[in-house]
């Protein structure tokens, strides 16, 4: 890496860093698509084969994590970081509890025309939280706490075992301290499937929330319709916004934390001070070396970048066109790029948020749109799981106001007993 001017990037760089590692699922589709159909149509017996070395009597009740684990899993946690998901659930949950609007409102449209909102919460939800490779409790209490806040009647939760038909106990409890009422044993497009059509043991959800890699990301997309899902997920990613008075080993860390995610993963700082850049750039190559996932940190970076602007407006119309999953604003008044910053998952303001704290405990979600889905995606929240129905109640009065301009549109499409439905309801009263 080195550090390019804004203007200067040839189409093809700025297209890479635009792209980044957007994820390709087409690949994919067709083996997922086979193991969606082949869950829908066998079902438990699908699954079993899949997650259970040796399927046989008693193997169906394997794939529920049972009281008796959840027990053991708290257990086995020991009181410090059980108390430290506790004070992050906490933070999360009174965030997301903010969020709330009031169930119902209304007004008069005109003399006789009332109509209003009333907001539903979803009947069941479907969780992934990923597993095996590694472990994400803080996922399970982003997922699953916003449904549990916005009155969701039941909570799923799906998360691929280990080879022992084990789920990690960290996952476990945080998926407890949240509220889940059920955990499965189930990874991948098993899973997606399972939630989506149900089996005899996997309730049918309304929708499908949390991250996971292509294979989960396609059979989210293939299922979409017959339940709703959330934003596409692909590898992490985070622009950063500085200026000269910035700190270049704080912002070379934030640049390395986003790169020790994944291969995949994408860090892009943005500037007016070359000599920052240079600074930052050079504190990462003496850091990197030093750091644990070394195997991760030196094989990515293809679609990180060090950018100079001419001017904090330059900076900030490319962190729009990019369209960040995390945005960091580190300049001398953050507030005031704030208002400009129009495409973004999550904002970090100032030199003291880093993305970590988003990523575990400030409260607010790290469920987030990536590859530049925060143009028109928002992060997990609790709208994510309230349906905002319309009514409406008509007076006769209101009807006889109304009825003129409601006939003359109706036949001007041609929907003629639209315009009747009308008409009749005023000439037999």
């Amino acid at each position: 890496m080195k550090v390019e001017k804004i203007k200067s990037l040839s189409e093809e760089r700025r297209r890479q860093i635009m792209r980044r590692s957007a994820v390709d699922v087409s690949d994919v589709y067709g083996a997922v698509r086979a193991i969606i159909d082949d869950v829908r149509a066998r079902g438990d017996a699908a699954n079993l084969a899949q997650h259970c070395q040796k399927p046989g009597r008693g193997a169906l009740k394997k794939l529920e994590v049972s009281a008796a684990e959840v027990k053991e899993a708290l257990a086995a946690l020991g009181k410090p970081l059980l108390k430290n998901l506790e004070t992050a659930a906490a933070n999360i949950r009174a965030f997301h509890a903010a969020q709330l609007e009031k169930p119902q409102w209304e007004m008069e449209v005109a003399p006789g025309i009332h109509a209003g909102r009333k907001h539903t919460p979803l009947a069941k939800v479907g969780c992934y939280v990923p597993g095996m490779r590694a472990v994400y409790p803080s996922t399970a209490l982003m997922a699953i706490l916003p449904a549990k806040v916005a009155g969701v009647g039941e909570i799923v939760v799906c998360t691929p075992p280990d080879e022992n038909l084990r789920v990690n106990p960290q996952t476990i409890a945080a998926c407890h301290i949240a509220g889940a009422d059920r955990i499965f044993k189930l990874g991948g497009p098993w899973a997606i499937a399972s939630m989506a059509y149900g089996t005899s043991l996997v309730p049918r959800v309304d929708k499908i929330v949390g991250p996971g890699n292509k294979y989960v990301a396609a059979a989210k997309m293939l299922v979409f319709g017959q339940v709703g899902i959330d934003s596409p997920a692909g590898p992490s990613e985070a622009l950063l916004i500085a200026d000269a008075r910035a700190n270049p080993e704080w912002l070379a860390l934030d640049f390395l934390a986003q790169m020790e995610h994944d291969p995949d993963a994408a860090a892009v700082l943005v500037s007016t001070s070359r000599a920052l850049l240079k600074a930052v750039h050079g504190k990462v190559r003496e850091l990197m070396p030093t750091l644990p996932r070394q195997d991760i940190l030196q094989s990515g970076g293809r679609y990180s970048a060090f950018l100079l602007a001419d001017s904090l407006d330059e900076a900030i119309a490319f962190s729009n066109e990019y369209a960040p999953e995390h945005l960091q604003i580190v300049t001398e008044n953050p507030w005031q790029v704030l208002p400009f910053i129009r495409n973004a998952g999550s904002i970090f303001m100032g030199p003291y948020a880093p993305v970590a704290v988003g990523d575990y405990a400030s409260g607010t979600n790290h469920v987030l749109p990536t590859a530049g889905a925060a143009r028109m995606f928002s992060g997990l929240s609790v709208d994510d799981f309230i349906k905002k129905p319309t009514y409406q109640y008509l007076s006769k009065q209101g009807l006889a106001k109304l009825a003129p301009t409601v006939i003359a549109l109706a036949e001007n499409e041609g929907l003629f007993v639209h315009a009747l439905s009308v008409k009749k309801r005023l000439l037999d009263e």
